[in-house]
């Protein structure tokens, strides 16, 4: 089978497409045939080894950690899913292939109402935005910012819509009407607006998505009012902590809770999988560079040669 994969940290020419043995499943575990894997930045870090020191990678090292696909063969002790089961997940890498092993505990069914390739964007990003709404714990009529609506910014504005909340948003022309449309109350283009100039009261809630330094987090900190939070999938917050602010950064953790929950409000067309385009798997590598030099246009998921779907 194929399978993407880098034998060496560097830049995007490290990225292999390879022959390599189709997997079998150990005891807990599935083998899936892909249907889809979902582009990521944090592979670009992984990639470049920026994150060796958290995530130290065994190479060579296929990529990809979202996976949508289908049961092809069970291992010993699995009772949850059976051959022919659609479902997703996240891994710790190996769904840039043609098949991908996964520990069946990862996996939930798929939802029913998008195609299989698409769902593949669901996992990280999806239960990234799930976490940090839970961070900022929000009731009806809060209002909130949602600084960076790529991906993970698109499912927080529709999950906190769905909570009630009077949702503004950040985003470039490009992806300004494709968040109005899930959503949002209303777009601060930062492009040509400060979103610091742009409001004209606080926030009871500040999501962060954004690539963003210390200093340019310090300048949101005002725009939040007093017993508000402030919660960053991206830059350390906690430093902006005080009586009157709470300030979380948090790391996305896998949880099939969460995700099976998103899975519902997909299929009860509360939450849209926002797509913006699905490629073949081979072009991983233009994928990468495209997203390093700011022209990938949204959630791109990538599909092998022989997927199921």
């Amino acid at each position: 089978m194929k399978a993407m994969r880098i034998h060496q940290y560097g830049d995007v020419s490290v990225i292999r497409h390879d022959d390599v043995p189709r997997p079998v499943p150990g005891d807990g575990q599935v083998l899936l045939h892909v249907a889809a894997t979902s582009f990521n930045p944090s592979e670009i870090g992984l990639r470049r080894g920026l994150l060796r020191s958290v995530f130290p990678l065994d190479l060579p090292y296929t990529l990809g950690g979202d996976v949508a696909g289908v049961v092809a063969e069970v291992g010993a002790g699995v009772s949850a899913f059976a051959v022919g089961d659609r479902v997703i997940g996240r891994l710790d890498g190996g769904a840039a292939a043609e098949y991908a092993i996964a520990p069946a505990e990862v996996l939930v069914a798929a939802p029913a109402s998008v195609p299989l390739a698409h769902a593949a964007a669901m996992p990280i990003a999806g239960v990234t935005a799930w976490q940090a709404v839970e961070h900022a714990d929000l009731k009806p009529g809060r209002r909130v910012l949602v600084n960076g609506t790529g991906a993970v910014g698109r499912f927080a504005v529709q999950l906190a819509k769905h909570l009630g909340a009077y949702v503004i948003a950040t985003a470039g022309p490009r992806g300004a009407e494709a968040v109005r449309r899930l959503g949002a109350d209303r777009i601060v283009d930062y492009t040509t607006t400060s979103v610091v100039d742009a409001l004209d009261e606080p926030v009871d809630a500040l999501l962060n998505f954004a690539v963003i330094d210390s200093s340019q987090a310090a300048e949101l900190v005002p725009l939040i009012r007093p017993g508000g939070v402030l919660v960053s999938a991206t830059v350390e917050v906690g430093q902006f902590a005080t009586a009157q602010l709470r300030a979380v950064r948090f790391v996305v953790r896998n949880d099939t809770d969460h995700l099976a929950a998103l899975v519902k409000l997909v299929d009860a067309g509360v939450v849209r999988v926002d797509v913006a385009a699905s490629r073949p798997l081979t072009e991983l590598p233009s994928v990468h560079r495209e997203a390093e030099t700011g022209r990938l246009p949204g959630k791109t998921v990538l599909v092998p040669g022989r997927s199921p779907v």
